[in-house]
Protein backbone atom coordinates (compact mmCIF):
# COMPACT_ATOMS: atom_id res chain seq x y z
CA UNK A 1 0.00 0.00 0.00
CA UNK A 2 0.85 3.64 -0.98
CA UNK A 3 -0.17 7.10 -0.34
CA UNK A 4 -0.71 9.96 -2.78
CA UNK A 5 -0.15 13.30 -1.57
CA UNK A 6 -1.73 16.19 -3.56
CA UNK A 7 -1.22 19.78 -2.78
CA UNK A 8 -3.14 22.34 -4.41
CA UNK A 9 -4.28 25.99 -3.84
CA UNK A 10 -6.76 27.83 -4.96
CA UNK A 11 -7.56 31.62 -5.65
CA UNK A 12 -9.68 32.22 -2.77
CA UNK A 13 -12.75 33.02 -4.49
CA UNK A 14 -12.99 29.42 -5.90
CA UNK A 15 -12.34 27.46 -2.82
CA UNK A 16 -16.15 26.69 -2.41
CA UNK A 17 -16.51 25.74 -5.69
CA UNK A 18 -13.64 23.16 -4.81
CA UNK A 19 -15.23 21.87 -1.83
CA UNK A 20 -18.03 21.65 -3.55
CA UNK A 21 -16.63 19.51 -6.27
CA UNK A 22 -14.77 17.68 -3.57
CA UNK A 23 -18.00 17.20 -1.63
CA UNK A 24 -19.82 15.58 -4.88
CA UNK A 25 -17.26 13.38 -6.07
CA UNK A 26 -15.68 12.45 -2.65
CA UNK A 27 -17.38 8.91 -2.25
CA UNK A 28 -17.00 7.98 -6.40
CA UNK A 29 -13.18 8.71 -5.49
CA UNK A 30 -12.77 6.43 -2.82
CA UNK A 31 -14.98 3.41 -3.93
CA UNK A 32 -12.62 3.30 -6.73
CA UNK A 33 -10.44 -0.03 -7.04
CA UNK A 34 -7.77 -0.03 -4.72
CA UNK A 35 -8.70 2.93 -2.92
CA UNK A 36 -8.67 2.37 0.52
CA UNK A 37 -8.64 5.55 2.58
CA UNK A 38 -9.75 9.25 1.33
CA UNK A 39 -8.70 12.44 3.07
CA UNK A 40 -8.96 16.16 2.56
CA UNK A 41 -7.18 19.13 4.81
CA UNK A 42 -7.11 22.33 4.24
CA UNK A 43 -4.12 24.87 5.77
CA UNK A 44 -4.95 25.97 8.93
CA UNK A 45 -3.29 29.72 8.05
CA UNK A 46 -3.07 29.95 4.50
CA UNK A 47 -6.87 28.73 3.90
CA UNK A 48 -6.16 28.89 0.03
CA UNK A 49 -4.18 25.38 0.59
CA UNK A 50 -5.29 22.08 0.61
CA UNK A 51 -4.00 18.74 0.41
CA UNK A 52 -5.70 14.96 -0.06
CA UNK A 53 -4.37 11.83 1.46
CA UNK A 54 -5.42 8.84 -0.56
CA UNK A 55 -4.24 5.09 0.11
CA UNK A 56 -3.86 2.73 -2.55
CA UNK A 57 -3.17 -0.73 -2.91
CA UNK A 58 -1.39 -0.98 -6.16
CA UNK A 59 0.70 1.83 -8.06
CA UNK A 60 -1.64 0.29 -11.05
CA UNK A 61 -4.90 1.15 -9.54
CA UNK A 62 -4.23 4.55 -9.04
CA UNK A 63 -3.04 4.61 -12.71
CA UNK A 64 -6.69 2.44 -13.26
CA UNK A 65 -8.25 5.66 -11.91
CA UNK A 66 -6.14 8.61 -13.19
CA UNK A 67 -6.97 6.71 -16.94
CA UNK A 68 -10.75 6.90 -15.98
CA UNK A 69 -13.45 9.18 -16.60
CA UNK A 70 -14.13 10.10 -13.39
CA UNK A 71 -10.48 11.61 -12.42
CA UNK A 72 -10.86 13.45 -15.90
CA UNK A 73 -14.12 15.17 -15.18
CA UNK A 74 -12.76 16.02 -11.28
CA UNK A 75 -9.43 17.20 -12.34
CA UNK A 76 -10.61 19.25 -15.15
CA UNK A 77 -13.25 20.88 -13.08
CA UNK A 78 -10.39 21.13 -10.41
CA UNK A 79 -7.28 22.59 -11.86
CA UNK A 80 -9.21 25.73 -13.64
CA UNK A 81 -9.63 26.94 -9.90
CA UNK A 82 -5.92 26.89 -8.90
CA UNK A 83 -3.80 30.01 -8.39
CA UNK A 84 -0.83 27.54 -8.35
CA UNK A 85 0.69 24.77 -9.93
CA UNK A 86 -0.12 21.23 -8.63
CA UNK A 87 1.96 19.20 -6.25
CA UNK A 88 1.98 15.36 -6.03
CA UNK A 89 3.90 12.79 -4.12
CA UNK A 90 3.49 8.54 -3.98
CA UNK A 91 5.00 7.81 -0.77
CA UNK A 92 5.39 4.43 0.92
CA UNK A 93 4.21 4.84 4.10
CA UNK A 94 6.48 3.12 6.63
CA UNK A 95 5.11 3.73 10.44
CA UNK A 96 1.79 4.57 12.17
CA UNK A 97 1.01 4.82 15.38
CA UNK A 98 -2.35 5.39 16.89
Amino acid sequence: MFVRIVKMSFHQEHIETFKAIFEEKKKFIRSSEGCKLLELYQDKNNKELFFTYSYWETEQDLENYRNSELFKNVWTKTKALFNNKAEAWSVDKKVTLL
